[in-house]
């Protein structure tokens, strides 16, 4: 499969089932501008399996808050059943 594809196809799948979870806010990770570099990550990840790709890739993004001082890794904003969506995601890709 061509990786330019599977990069769009999977951003667009994490686009629409992924998000980030602040008290009982949820902001989809398309909408937040996310997507494509958590697709980007996971791809890069993938000899890990989908479980590790998941969690090595979550790790590995930092979002700015506020002013961009201060940056938080994704996972802390993921909760638990969204890492293994993330994880059902990557095995239908991997």
């Amino acid at each position: 499969m061509d990786s330019q594809i599977s990069i769009s196809d999977l951003e667009n799948t994490i686009s629409d089932k992924v998000f980030i979870k602040i008290e009982k806010w949820k902001l989809y990770l398309g909408d937040a501008g996310l997507a494509r570099n958590l697709a980007i990550e996971c791809i890069a990840n993938k000899d890990q399996g989908p479980l590790e790709a998941a969690k090595i890739s979550l790790k590995a993004i930092n979002i700015k808050v506020g002013d961009g001082f201060k940056s938080i890794p994704l996972i802390d904003l993921i909760t638990s059943s969204q890492i293994l969506d993330l994880e059902e995601i990557l095995e239908s890709f991997f």
